[in-house]
């Protein structure tokens, strides 16, 4: 549900040449079913003048609700249309969780 959710807020906003919209949370110390870790592979031409960080300002503010609420982390990959050509498709993976402890 909140991976649909995302998703259709993003598509929405950013009109996206290509998205894709990956639950993460099972690598994580969240019990089973959470939805709350999520990779975000975002391809857009309203990236095309902007850095990595104002990309990202964009996103957070489309998905502010959800940051505020159930999502807890947000790998983002944003990428203009051009840049994504040149990267030939690949996504990198996302790093490990540093969350400390685990579920008793």
């Amino acid at each position: 549900m909140m991976r649909a959710q995302i998703e259709a807020k993003l598509q929405a906003a950013f009109d996206p040449v290509f998205i894709d919209i990956i639950d993460e949370s099972y690598r994580h110390n969240v019990p089973a079913g959470s939805e709350s870790h999520f990779k975000v592979v975002l391809v857009s031409d309203k990236f095309s003048a902007e850095r990595m960080l104002a990309r990202h300002r964009q996103v957070y503010t489309v998905l502010a609700e959800e940051l505020a609420g159930q999502v807890h982390a947000l790998a983002l990959h944003t990428y203009s249309a051009s840049e994504w050509e040149n990267l030939q498709d690949t996504v990198l993976p996302s790093p490990p969780c540093r969350g400390a402890g685990t579920l008793a």
